[in-house]
């Protein structure tokens, strides 16, 4: 009897992913001993048997033309049976069961323009949202400013010469479906200012019940007597729910959305447990098409890290090791009234000890 698990076929969902799973995965699954990283981008897991699988990881955009996933799968079939994945970072991986294939393969890949790295003490690529491309409510772009700081970072990205692996992401608002909370370094779209009431729109297009029920701080009442609604600005969190609800209610303003940037989140738990991130840098403006403040901002962070944290150390534990106070003044960072949580429950998480650590 087969060792694999069974799963009955089903007309509901995706296929069965057995089917598309390598060889080699297929016969030792469940009987990998260990992994290791042998250079940038190639990692080989060897398993009970005997048996060893060869991986190279390539960077990818998020974004993706047919053209250029074709090209993927030309590439798989040409070197490992056509077998390949995505990463949850938007890496593809290429599995190989012959080591000679390996150079090849690299060789063939940085011919086309595609990068491999983003293994071990690595920058990996950049996971983020949609942006200005496709989502309604973002403070700021996606692929732009990714594409700005990667083109800067791109030497820890194909080399392994970072103290620990660092994992930064992008989302274009504080809704967060880029998982910013828990990176290394978030690059977090804000919205400063509350949504514009276009009366005209609101009172032709939306249903207001529907509207204010999708505010999460009451901060929107009906106003009936000119069939449109009002906004009080002190409860407002700029989430962009109203906005989702009624086109009448545009959050996006030139001036006020930017970027923030956040560190030391993790998901790991090794040598300490999970982290959320924490405010480093309270607003950075919109510049495209490079976003040279963002940037510089991230590149001083990365360099400053890796200058002074000590092996696999993660960003969060080394700014744990070594102070925010200390943390602000190599960095540059100026420290201001916005790093300051006035939550009002946010006495649960104050350091309130003497102890600074300059």
């Amino acid at each position: 009897m087969s060792d694999q698990p069974y799963f009955a076929p089903t007309d509901i969902g995706p296929p069965d992913y057995q089917q598309f799973l390598h060889p080699l995965i297929k016969k030792n699954y469940g009987k990998w001993k260990y992994h290791e990283i042998l250079k940038p981008g190639v990692m080989v897991h060897v398993s009970e048997t005997g048996d060893k699988l060869y991986t190279v990881r390539q960077g990818s955009p998020r974004l993706l033309s047919t053209v250029t996933i074709r090209e993927y799968a030309d590439i798989a079939e040409k070197y490992c049976g056509g077998h390949l994945r995505f990463t949850s970072r938007h890496n593809v991986e290429y599995f190989l069961d012959d080591p000679a294939k390996i150079d090849p393969l690299i060789a063939d890949l940085k011919k086309r323009g595609f990068p491999v790295g983003g293994m071990g003490n690595a920058i990996t690529s950049i996971v983020h949202t949609q942006g200005w491309v496709h989502c309604h409510t973002p403070a700021t772009d996606a692929s732009g400013p990714v594409k700005a700081v990667m083109d800067e970072l791109f030497e820890y990205f194909a080399e392994m010469k970072l103290p620990g692996k660092l994992r930064i992401a992008l989302a274009c608002c504080l809704n967060m479906c880029g998982a910013v909370h828990c990176s290394d370094i978030a690059i977090l779209g804000i919205h400063r200012k509350p949504p514009k009431v276009l009366g005209d729109v609101v009172s032709k297009s939306c249903e207001l019940p529907n509207v204010v029920a999708a505010c999460p701080t009451f901060a929107i009442k009906p106003n009936p007597k000119e069939k449109t609604l009002s906004i009080n600005e002190d409860r407002c969190m700029y989430c962009g729910n109203c906005y989702t609800m009624c086109p009448g209610l545009p959050l996006a303003d030139a001036d006020g959305d930017g970027i923030s940037l956040w560190v030391g989140g993790k998901v790991s738990n090794a040598r300490s447990g999970p982290a959320f991130s924490k405010l480093a840098v309270p607003f950075l403006p919109n510049n495209p098409p490079r976003w040279p403040e963002t940037v510089a901002a991230i590149k001083k962070i990365v360099e400053t890290y890796a200058k002074g944290a000590k092996p696999y150390e993660r960003l969060g534990e080394w700014i744990e090791r070594i102070g925010w106070e200390s943390f602000f003044k190599q960095t540059g960072i100026e420290f201001t009234e916005q790093h300051i949580d006035d939550f009002k429950l946010a006495q649960k998480s104050f350091r309130s000890t003497t102890q600074f650590r300059w």
